[in-house]
């Protein structure tokens, strides 16, 4: 017999309740918005080497939403020159803030209904990449969004120290009150049986993951 927690977690998962790491990635783009409040056009624009400028990250960031999100999780490439000028290893540019923040909008709001449907089981399947699965898991992949975002928002932090920028955001802001930590929704399973290893990464195999 399922317990009265699994009851609950049943219940709460048919009633389209958001992931958990759904609710951490929003609250870790609302943080990457905020460290960038006050930044102008000019500052976003500027680099220093080796490092990217500002509103290049924006747009790097924008593919990596896009990419993953819409054209793994969807079959979907809205802005293809997002694809082409911001992938991992694509040449540094210096791009117009307005039009990486419009880009970063456009795509972060397009991905928003699927992220509003993703259960523990699609967390848990392989991703499809060129016609064939992957070692790649959705679940997985939701993370490296949300650590690559802290990854770079630190990375324009930095930007703005070097830009001279005062009394700047403190992080990570208000996680309790906002993102807290919640219990990841299951299934209630009447054989309780094992949970599917369809997904599981292959133990012992050494392969590139930074970003693709």
């Amino acid at each position: 017999m399922p317990t009265q927690w699994e009851y609950c977690a049943l219940a709460a998962e048919e009633n389209q309740v958001t992931h958990p790491l759904v609710l951490q990635l929003r609250f870790t783009r609302s943080e990457f918005r905020r460290a960038l409040k006050g930044l102008s056009n000019a500052e976003a624009r500027r680099r220093f080497l080796p490092m990217n400028c500002i509103s290049w990250n924006i747009g790097h960031l924008a593919w990596q939403e896009q990419r993953y999100f819409l054209f793994y999780g969807q079959d979907q490439m809205p802005l293809p020159e997002i694809d082409k000028r911001f992938a991992y290893g694509a040449p540094a540019s210096t791009p117009a803030l307005d039009e990486m923040w419009a880009a970063w909008k456009a795509i972060t709001t397009a991905a928003d209904p699927w992220l509003e449907t993703l259960t523990v089981e699609k967390l848990q399947q392989r991703v499809v990449r060129n016609g064939r699965l992957s070692d790649y898991l959705f679940g997985s992949l939701l993370q490296r969004v949300i650590y690559h975002y802290w990854y770079h928002l630190g990375e324009n932090m930095a930007i703005r120290q070097t830009l001279g920028h005062r009394r700047l955001p403190q992080f990570v802001g208000d996680l309790d009150g906002r993102a807290p930590y919640q219990p990841e929704p299951r299934r209630a399973s009447k054989s309780h049986a094992a949970p599917d290893t369809v997904g599981v990464v292959r133990r012992g195999k050494t392969r590139r993951t930074a970003h693709s």
